[in-house]
């Protein structure tokens, strides 16, 4: 995850954002899927794997025709879908973890990263279907162009800074914005609360 937030640091825009990015994607979910390997949902894993990678497939081949907005928002759709599974997961183990060790303290972190990506992919969809519900110096261009400004919305918003700099206008980009600052907010106040007593009570018991 980290790679898909600040790849775009290490390799030049233009080939990070049409052909790099994805590959991370890629191997982000496979990292799920190892993840979720234990649990009932682990096939749903595999099924949206495979799924990715035929349209990753099918995207290098008809990326200049018309149907690539319909495949950007079917492939939106997909992501959603595999990383809110991914969260719901991390965040359980989380919540059930007895001891509070290395392996809490990084999922308590990548919960939180899926939770700005969950936000960054319904921001990226609204666009889609809504076109100019985001404004703002950043919100220009192609989708392609957008997708890094609506990502760095999606973590100010989940971070409740709120720098102003973009502005969310029609009714279902205000309610989505809302939605992602107050699960921020619930996210740290409840989660990251639990993880803490969590600790405080194992030295307690030491």
């Amino acid at each position: 995850m980290l790679f898909i937030l600040f790849g775009s640091l290490l390799f030049p825009m233009v080939i990070f954002q049409e052909e790099i990015i994805h590959i991370f994607f890629l191997v982000n979910i496979l990292s799920g899927i190892l993840l979720v390997s234990k649990t009932r949902s682990f096939l749903l894993g595999y099924v949206i794997l495979f799924i990715l990678g035929v349209l990753f497939f099918v995207y290098t081949l008809v990326q200049k025709l018309s149907i690539e907005a319909d495949y950007e928002v079917v492939r939106l759709a997909i992501y959603t879908l595999f990383y809110a599974l991914v969260t719901l997961e991390i965040i359980r183990q989380v919540w059930h973890a007895k001891k509070v060790g290395k392996n809490v303290i990084i999922g308590l972190m990548s919960a939180y990263l899926s939770l700005g990506l969950l936000a960054f992919f319904m921001f990226l969809s609204i666009e889609l279907i809504h076109p100019s519900s985001f404004s703002g110096s950043a919100i220009v261009g192609t989708i392609e162009q957008k997708s890094d400004a609506l990502l760095y919305f999606s973590y100010i918003t989940l971070l409740t800074i709120g720098y102003g700099d973009i502005v969310p206008l029609t009714p279902i980009a205000q309610k989505a914005t809302v939605l992602t600052g107050l699960i921020g907010q619930f996210y740290i106040v409840i989660i990251t609360a639990v993880v803490v007593e969590k600790y405080i009570m194992n030295k307690k018991k030491k």
